[in-house]
């Protein structure tokens, strides 16, 4: 079984560009298939920038896209507030 990164990383080769159709489907596929992104996730290893407004237009195309929050730390030792999306009914 491949790592939850090498799973992110087939995402994004398998779907480049960087229009916001991309991007958006990029974050689709990672809650399909993993069952949730975190923003420094789909920042890192889906080459989506800022997920916040991709994940406001995939509600404004009606998907179930729950957010919570949680506590990470960065590889600066840094805590930060991040958001988990997640794919309602999956």
């Amino acid at each position: 079984m491949s790592s939850r990164i090498d799973q992110l990383a087939e995402i994004l080769r398998t779907t480049p560009g960087n229009s916001r159709e991309d991007q958006r489907s990029r974050m689709m596929k990672a809650m399909q298939r993993t069952g949730h992104i975190t923003t420094f996730e789909a920042m890192r290893f889906l080459d989506v920038y800022d997920p916040r407004p991709r994940i406001y237009e995939l509600r404004g195309e009606g998907k179930p896209v729950k957010t919570v929050m949680r506590i990470e730390q960065t590889e600066s030792g840094e805590h930060h507030r991040i958001g988990v999306y997640i794919l309602e009914g999956k």
